[in-house]
């Protein structure tokens, strides 16, 4: 009895576009909230001593040049990296959009193009705005061109897949398929900053800002995408099934067959 109480209180707060609307609109506060937070404390230079701290943690004591582990990890970072690169994203954004143009989803198509696109201008502003140096205690692993704070790798990876997820998570019925693609999405975002700090191009904190930018700016871009859905500017959302599509189908089937 408690178990079915509790499966009916479930469905009526995924049913209830308020409530959810609310939780997420917090979320997207806390994330721009932090992000200020973290700037000025940059900008303050009170991260500096802790941002010196990590990036020395994933080096080799005694060879700064050296990152910590075997030579196959500093390839594997190398690797991981290139997923937050311009290139890569833009096929990934042109693949997901192929998704949605199969699919005849042309307005998500749109929607999305606006949301990654919109999350490029917002790094390229903030980098310009602060103009951090880059780290000089090591080498540099990766080839780097612009400023530090933001992590563009970071807040880009962020954007782009979190979007993205966000977005082919509306159009899946099943919870589970919601579940996978969120934590596909969430964990490139994770070692795609990670790669940064470790390859010496980021300080922690550059990489920190990123991740809350980019998570900010992929709530935004869902709470657009369930206002343009009400308006009917965009497909709406997908209705959420946990059944085994073979069990439902086996039903369908038993019911014509009686």
């Amino acid at each position: 009895m408690d178990l079915s109480r509790a499966k009916r209180g479930a469905s009526w707060v995924r049913r209830n576009v308020e409530i959810s609307s609310m939780l997420v609109l917090a979320l997207s506060v806390a994330a721009v909230w932090a992000f200020a937070e973290l700037a000025d404390a940059v900008l303050e230079g009170a991260t500096r001593d802790l941002d010196r701290d990590l990036l020395l943690l994933l080096r080799t004591p005694g060879d700064l040049s050296d990152p910590i582990g075997p030579p196959l990890l500093e390839e594997i970072g190398r690797d991981l990296t290139a997923l937050g690169g311009v290139i890569v994203l833009t096929m990934t954004t042109l693949a997901v959009a192929g998704f949605f143009l199969l699919q005849g989803k042309i307005r998500s198509t749109i929607f999305l193009f606006c949301a990654v696109g919109g999350g490029i201008l917002i790094s390229g502003i903030a980098k310009e705005a602060f103009s951090r140096p880059r780290p000089d205690l090591v080498p540099h692993g990766s080839i780097v061109h612009t400023a530090s704070f933001p992590s563009g790798h970071s807040m880009m990876a962020a954007v782009t897949y979190l979007a993205l997820g966000v977005l082919v998570a509306r159009v899946v019925p099943l919870r589970r398929l919601k579940v996978y693609v969120l934590s596909v999405a969430t964990t490139i975002t994770i070692l795609v900053g990670v790669s940064r700090v470790y390859l010496g191009v980021h300080w922690p904190t550059d990489v920190l800002a990123g991740w809350l930018a980019g998570v900010g700016w992929a709530v935004i871009c869902l709470i657009a995408a369930r206002l343009l859905a009400l308006r009917g500017h965009v497909e709406p959302h997908a209705d959420e099934d946990d059944s085994d599509p073979r069990s439902a189908r086996e039903t369908r089937a038993r019911a014509g067959g009686d």
